[in-house]
């Protein structure tokens, strides 16, 4: 299907550039059709109770293969980011307020897909005071209220100049501490305009210091222009900060406003990049051309918490 141009009102900042070449894709790339019943279970139960996902407005390839197996990654706090970066499909502009019921419909979607484990994310919301760090908070209580067996990873903005907000999120207590490096330093101007990338490093090593215990993950795109040193370099930055868990995957061009891609990065290559990760000590790393961040999240956490026992043990 070929991408069409981005719209004015749904990505205002892109609609005065120039569309950018799309490249075929590989052959290696390839998404399934939505539509299975377990799908249409999937997108009824978020439907019904007016949630977001990530899987449907930042048009994640793997979303036919998700919500086929009841998995969903929850976007709290709107549909609408503050941020304006170039690989991102999510739209951007001024968000509303926020929804004080979003909690506890999201608790109880959760409750009825039955999850072991569940992926929540948020837009970057730089209007709200704490970054809405207190709305992540919140809806962890709701989680463990409906559905105690349920793991928690989190998926957190850069929370860039929040006072606190990290320590408002890690107090209430999730299981894994996600946040996404996203590229290089080199491309952070033209990729993600308005972070910071050794902020995201020190978020990440910050983490840590306040909660020893909690799993930390982050994940870098390949395909717009980074060297593989450079990636060797941002695999080293993020075990400095402890890092447990790395994704690696390849970018994919939402439109034509969107970062182009510079290449596509055969299987083999990624192959190459987690062998180097692991290497340097992580304890799971993710590679592949469809590897995307919240990608078999329950299975990895069970790895991880084996993975980390077994360590533990020698």
């Amino acid at each position: 299907m070929e991408i069409k141009s981005a719209t004015a009102s749904r990505h205002p900042e892109k609609a005065h550039r120039p569309d950018q070449p799309v490249a075929s894709k590989p052959i290696w790339i390839r998404a399934k059709a939505p539509g299975s019943p377990s799908w249409s279970e999937t997108s009824a139960i978020v439907r019904g109770r007016k949630l977001v996902t990530v899987c449907e407005e930042a048009a994640c390839p793997n979303i036919a293969e998700c919500w086929s197996k009841r998995h969903a990654t929850f976007m709290i706090m709107g549909a609408t980011c503050t941020r304006a970066c170039s690989f991102c499909n999510i739209a951007t502009g001024l968000p509303g307020p926020l929804d004080d019921g979003e909690p506890g419909r999201l608790a109880d979607a959760v409750a009825s897909m039955g999850l072991e484990h569940v992926v929540v994310t948020s837009v970057d919301r730089d209007d709200l005071p704490d970054g809405g760090a207190s709305h992540f908070a919140r809806v962890v209580a709701a989680l463990r209220l409906a559905s105690p067996v349920t793991t928690v990873e989190l998926l957190v903005p850069d929370f860039f100049r929040k006072s606190g907000a990290l320590e408002t999120v890690l107090a209430a207590g999730p299981d894994i501490l996600n946040h996404n490096i996203e590229t290089v330093p080199s491309l952070y101007q033209a990729v993600r305009p308005g972070a910071r990338y050794f902020h995201s490093v020190r978020l990440l090593q910050r983490a840590k210091e306040l909660d020893p215990h909690v799993f930390t993950k982050s994940g870098i795109m390949v395909g717009l222009g980074e060297e593989r040193g450079e990636i060797l370099q941002v695999m080293d930055d993020l075990r400095c900060a402890g890092v447990d868990f790395l994704t690696i995957g390849q970018y994919l061009q939402p439109t034509r406003k969107h970062h182009a891609v510079a290449r596509f990065m055969p299987p083999d290559e990624f192959a190459s990049l987690e062998a180097a990760a692991y290497s340097k000590g992580f304890l799971l790393v993710s590679a592949s051309p469809m590897t995307r961040s919240s990608y078999h999240a329950g299975r990895d956490f069970a790895k991880l918490k084996q993975l980390r026992r077994s360590a533990a043990s020698v």
